[in-house]
């Protein structure tokens, strides 16, 4: 589901049903409740109590003034639970929303009143006097004001609702956008990568189809076997460690074969590191990086040692050693290694580091710092 659909669908109304039951729930039906009893208890203040049978009194009379305001506490939050259904059903804006809404409170706080003073007179046959008619009217005026109240309550309480619902359709948009923007950074990245890595292969083949054709052949078929295994690696969102060292093992064969004697190298892991989780083609680009910057530009050529290998319990270092000659080139500054760098931070932020230092007696250590994870997804 795309985030436009998510958006509609979470601020699509809802259902006059719906509306009618947000309304007239448990949460709602407790809350007049408490207001009843609450009402009932302040009028009941002025009586006083002088004997343990005047409690019982008391009580008794606590208990018919609550249920007589739950009678017109319950027909008011019904009338406004139908005013909301209503609302729903009609899509009612502005002033006739507003409208509405009041004729509902003043509808419930009238009836419900009218209620109360059917069933205190049921049986009784009391006339309609002047007190009754004005305790109808300041009775029915009090329950207008607490329904307005409460109605208002409810309306900021539905206003919050939707407003941290925006909200977290918002935070899952943007976490969308985010993972995108990931997506897209790390393939504009390989994309930088991959021609920068294969051209100087095919660069080689070429150098050595002009000195020797015969083992310039031989390199291209080997080139060949290797580029079916590599390609589709490039494209895969993660490799493993295991993958990468012997992505790396052939394409250091393939160079020896141009090279000579003027290359060699060691590979070294723990065992248990092969389903280490491993962006690709980072550890062929520092090899790279290696040759072409340490390794090339000597006569004599060089070595170069590959190490990977556990630091804690958590965390994997992965080395790339050479005896080159150093920081004296111009090691460090190529796209490779800088666009290592940008997908080791949007893939990992400042939980992994490329570093890269002088080694002994001479040479670079290219050292990547990571944490341990699983295998390749």
């Amino acid at each position: 589901m795309t985030a436009s659909t998510a958006s509609l669908r979470l601020s699509a109304p809802p259902s006059p049903a719906a509306a009618f039951r947000d309304v007239v729930n448990l949460r709602s039906s407790l809350t007049v409740l408490a207001i009843c009893f609450v009402h009932a208890l302040s009028r009941m203040f002025s009586m006083s109590i002088n004997e343990y049978s005047a409690l019982w009194s008391w009580l008794a009379s606590l208990t018919v003034l609550t249920r007589q305001s739950l009678l017109a506490g319950f027909t008011v939050l019904l009338l406004i639970a139908v005013a909301e259904a209503l609302l729903a059903k009609w899509r009612l804006r502005g002033v006739a929303r507003l409208l509405l809404q009041g004729v509902a409170v003043a509808a419930g706080a009238l009836g419900g009143t009218w209620v109360r003073m059917l069933v205190y007179t049921w049986g009784k046959g009391e006339p309609m006097q002047e007190l009754v008619f004005s305790w109808f009217v300041s009775a029915s005026g009090l329950w207008f004001v607490l329904g307005c109240i409460g109605y208002a309550l409810l309306l900021l309480q539905q206003r919050e609702r939707d407003t941290r619902a925006e909200l977290q359709r918002v935070q899952r948009d943007h976490e969308q956008l985010q993972a995108q923007q990931l997506e897209a950074q790390v393939s504009a990245l390989n994309a930088q990568i991959e021609p920068h890595f294969l051209f100087n292969t095919l660069a080689n083949v070429k150098r050595l189809f002009e000195t020797s054709p015969e083992r310039g052949r031989d390199m291209l078929r080997s080139l060949i076997a290797y580029l079916r295994a590599a390609l589709p690696n490039m494209r895969r969102p993660d490799s493993t460690l295991g993958q990468e060292l012997d992505l790396v093992g052939n394409y250091l064969t393939i160079l020896q074969m141009r090279m000579g004697e003027r290359l060699s190298f060691g590979i070294a892991s723990d065992a248990d590191l092969s389903d280490a989780r491993l962006p690709p083609m980072v550890l062929p680009t520092l090899v790279e990086n290696a040759i072409k910057h340490g390794l090339a530009p000597l006569p004599e050529g060089g070595r170069i040692e590959i190490q990977a290998r556990h630091e804690g319990e958590d965390r994997l270092i992965v080395e790339v050693r050479d005896n080159g000659q150093g920081f004296s080139g111009t090691g460090g500054s190529g796209v490779g290694l800088a666009n290592t760098r940008a997908r080791l931070a949007a893939l990992f932020g400042d939980e992994a580091v490329l570093e890269l230092e002088a080694a002994e007696p001479r040479g670079v250590v290219a050292r990547l710092r990571m944490p341990m994870q699983g295998g390749a997804a």
